[in-house]
């Protein structure tokens, strides 16, 4: 049985936690409404391209005549044989089963394609870390062709290959960073190196109202709408725990309303007025297409932003109320051990009175 002493000991050591846990909450909760009103800051751009490449769409002549297809590589549909992966976690831990669970999403798909050949670009340190140990980096050799210029081949040791990690990527969210990515990505597609790109990342419209997603980013179907292949939503009880730790940090439960500007963009590109456009418009299509992937990829990591935020400001809150009835409950006890040790001199005292 412990003493009063290791037991003081304790109930200091778990006070000492619990300040460290209520800190961590509230600047979580500061974090999550700037990450918030970047998230919401940067729809309108989105929805704006959507509308403007949705106008193009049908006041320019950008189809195969023989086909009926977009002409842009991006529309191009081929068997999904070699599919990108990007994975978009947090960098760091103590936000509850966030990371946990965008990895476990993550492998499932790998899981769910065994068939084809996997890259996988892992934004985030945990995701890296994770990807890093069960998947072999890709490895690129160069070589010289007939023309004397050096290329790099690709060896690929696996069917599920690492080609790239962005570390600290979300912990200073810079457009141009995202830019090149998404770069990278369109590259890679429109060489035919990948027939498909999914992103998994965490989708957030308010603290109670998040899901955990896949999205294919390519080929494009249809612009403006998203392709969603798999969502996952809160469970009622992590509902309820986030309701809770948002209604202590004073987070706003309601998600932001846009209904205006969502308006504003839709009547751009459902308007039947002949713009008229300093550039050729088929110009100005194929030059939008790399903004609007940039848009859906920027999109998907400020939305990832917030949800970790709000992820660890929950956790946070659940760890100090833990250590409060810890607390409670080391105090309960450490009071009976208190009364048992008196009670204890007590009786010995009597007992040595008695004896003489």
């Amino acid at each position: 049985m412990a003493n009063v002493l290791d037991l003081r000991r304790r109930i200091r050591s778990v006070k000492n936690t619990r300040q460290i846990t209520k800190a961590m909450k509230m600047v979580s909760a500061a974090k999550l409404r700037r990450a918030q009103e970047r998230a919401i800051s940067a729809r309108p751009y989105a929805r704006m391209i959507s509308s403007v490449l949705e106008s193009l769409i049908r006041r320019i002549d950008i189809f195969d005549e023989k086909t009926g297809n977009l002409c842009h590589p991006l529309f191009i549909t081929r068997p999904e044989k070699r599919v990108l992966l990007i994975v978009v976690s947090g960098d760091k831990g103590f936000a509850g089963a966030f990371n946990a669970n965008i990895l476990k999403t993550a492998f499932q798909f790998i899981a769910g394609n065994p068939d084809k050949e996997l890259d996988i670009e892992a934004v985030g340190r945990k995701a890296r870390d994770q990807m890093r140990r069960r998947y072999p980096a890709a490895v690129y050799s160069e070589q010289t062709d007939e023309n004397g210029r050096t290329i790099k081949i690709r060896e690929r040791k696996g069917p599920v290959e690492v080609t790239g990690d962005h570390p600290g990527m979300l912990l200073k969210l810079e457009t141009g960073r995202v830019f090149e990515l998404a770069h990278s990505i369109i590259s890679r597609y429109t060489h035919e190196e990948i027939d498909a790109a999914y992103i998994v990342y965490n989708e957030f419209k308010s603290v109670i109202a998040q899901r955990l997603v896949v999205e294919k980013l390519l080929p494009i179907m249809k612009i403006g709408t998203p392709q969603i292949t798999g969502a996952t939503e809160l469970s009622e009880e992590e509902r309820e725990r986030a309701a809770e730790a948002a209604a202590s940090a004073g987070i706003s439960l309601e998600p932001a309303d846009t209904a205006e500007a969502d308006e504003e963009a839709r009547k751009f590109g459902t308007s039947q007025v002949d713009y008229i456009y300093d550039d050729p418009p088929c110009e100005l299509f194929n030059g939008l297409l790399p903004q609007y992937i940039y848009a859906m990829l920027y999109h998907a990591m400020t939305e990832s932003v917030a949800a970790e935020h709000a992820a660890r400001m929950t956790a946070m809150d659940s760890a100090t109320n833990n250590a409060s009835d810890m607390i409670d409950s080391l105090t309960l006890y450490m009071n009976r051990v208190r009364q048992a040790a008196i009670t204890k001199e007590i009786i010995e005292i009597v007992s040595g009175a008695a004896a003489q």
